[in-house]
């Protein structure tokens, strides 16, 4: 959508609450999409779309058009509503191991470009680099895998990551950075971690004297 079309639709959605359903139409897939590759599970991260498109509609007069696409805003809305789930579950992130391995998952099936989606994550989940580096992701602090997700999962741009976090271009370009260093210490460890298991898995002896 052109940032032209996109700002009367705004406008008008701020006059007409109906007219919110054209905003929704437009980023639905984009953010649940970023949710459920932050959240892991597809029945929490549909409450938080609900959530966060719920919060969006209701606070829509508070938005001031500047250019940037409403997007931007509708990813930190989603982005505060996942941190609050945390911090009401008060549990660690979920890998999308749970996309693979829920034999109770039955894909929504509205539109079939969002079945799709989810089975794009299924493939991706099926591979074992993917797993573990999104198991790792989750052990990283909220900012950093916000940042990381934003940036290699969504593909955002570091201004548009910065105008999402409120925070300052520099800034993310600084935290981006210590979040990769830290996924990657984690998967040096990880890796090290790996080695020894299977070192001792092909010596049975030592097995038997543990």
């Amino acid at each position: 959508m052109e940032l032209s079309e996109e700002k009367k639709l705004v406008k008008l959605a701020q006059k007409d609450p109906e007219a919110f359903g054209g905003i929704f139409d437009a980023y639905h897939n984009a953010i649940y999409g970023y949710i459920v590759r932050r959240v892991g599970n597809i029945h929490d991260s549909q409450d938080i779309t609900a959530n966060t498109f719920f919060r969006a509609l209701t606070r829509l007069w508070q938005f001031q058009w500047r250019n940037i696409s409403i997007a931007n805003w509708l990813y930190r809305i989603a982005g505060n509503e996942i941190n609050q789930f945390y911090r009401r579950k008060k549990n660690p992130p979920l890998s999308l191991d749970a996309l693979m391995d829920d034999e109770q998952y039955d894909p929504p099936s509205q539109e079939n470009i969002l079945e799709e989606m989810i089975e794009q994550e299924r493939t991706l989940a099926r591979s074992a680099e993917w797993r573990r580096i999104r198991a790792l992701i989750t052990q990283l602090s909220a900012p950093y895998q916000e940042v990381l997700a934003l940036r290699f999962f969504e593909g955002k741009k570091i201004s548009e990551i910065a105008n999402i976090m409120g925070r300052k271009e520099g800034t993310i370009k600084s935290l981006l950075s210590r979040s990769i260093k830290v996924l990657r210490t984690y998967r040096n460890q990880s890796s090290k971690t790996a080695l020894y298991q299977q070192e001792d898995a092909d010596r049975p002896e030592l097995l038997a004297s543990k």
